[in-house]
């Protein structure tokens, strides 16, 4: 009769899924190091971690996203770094860095939004004072391209630049980019040539996470296309966009709700 082990009262399980990391792809002539996950993409899911200590306390804490493939294969992993002071009292209009690391711990990105005291009215951000402008560096010290806030009456609206400063893309929001347990619905901003044809060329969705998620947190996530030919630098490039947009839309400000 086969013996069937029992296990010990000291045995520890790990009830974490485990992760599963996309293949690292070989080098590519022209590619930055560590965008070469990119060539082989046209699709990035960016999913926020949920931070346990800040949804029992309020208290905010440094972003830290998985970035995967559509088959669920992890190929960056994301983390905010801002100062304690600005997450405290600034809330999701604070100054921060973003490092973007690879499968092996390599940082390929870093994007870099600084403070500004009177940004974030869209019907001001005609002018640089008042208009939220993230970097994206590729690698680090290497600007690549930029997200700059455009000025609307009502809609979310930005402008991606390349390394020139360029534009390249338009970004249109929906007209109520909402967050919570009241809306169920995604939210599509649509990305758009900028050279007047006004073509469809991708698209940054942020996703509804279910009621429970979306009544307790504020973890996102996002699903980004794009082209599988687009440079791997505008690829980059939105996904900072997607970022700078859950900063300023999908981020619950604990600090000024009333």
């Amino acid at each position: 009769m086969a013996h069937t082990q029992q296990p010990s009262f000291g045995t520890i399980y790990d009830a974490r899924p485990k992760t599963q990391w996309m293949e690292m792809p070989a080098s590519v002539p022209g590619c930055p190091p560590g965008l070469e996950y990119l060539t082989q993409l046209d699709q990035v899911l960016i999913q926020q971690q949920v931070e346990i200590f800040e949804a029992m306390t309020d208290i905010e804490t440094k972003n830290r996203y998985a970035i995967k493939n559509t088959l669920g294969q992890q190929c960056y992993f994301a983390k905010e770094e801002s100062s304690l002071f600005q997450r405290l009292c600034c809330g999701t209009g604070r100054g921060f860095e973003i490092k973007v690391t690879n499968n092996a711990g390599q940082e390929v990105m870093r994007m870099r939004r600084k403070f500004k005291c009177c940004a974030g009215c869209c019907w001001c951000a005609n002018s640089d004072t008042c208009a939220f402008y993230l970097e994206v560096e590729s690698p680090t010290g290497t600007f690549i391209g930029g997200v700059r806030q455009s000025q609307s009456c009502w809609y979310p609206m930005y402008q991606v630049i390349d390394a020139n400063e360029r534009p390249v893309f338009n970004i249109d929001g929906p007209c109520c980019p909402c967050s919570g347990p009241c809306c169920t619905s995604d939210n599509d901003f649509l990305v758009t040539t900028s050279d007047g044809a006004v073509t469809q060329v991708g698209k940054i969705t942020r996703e509804y996470a279910g009621l429970m998620k979306e009544a307790f947190t504020d973890a996102t996530n996002f699903a980004v296309t794009f082209p599988m030919d687009l440079d791997v630098r505008m690829k980059a490039v939105l996904m900072g966009a997607t970022l700078l947009i859950d900063f300023m839309y999908y981020e619950t400000d604990k600090n000024n709700d009333s």
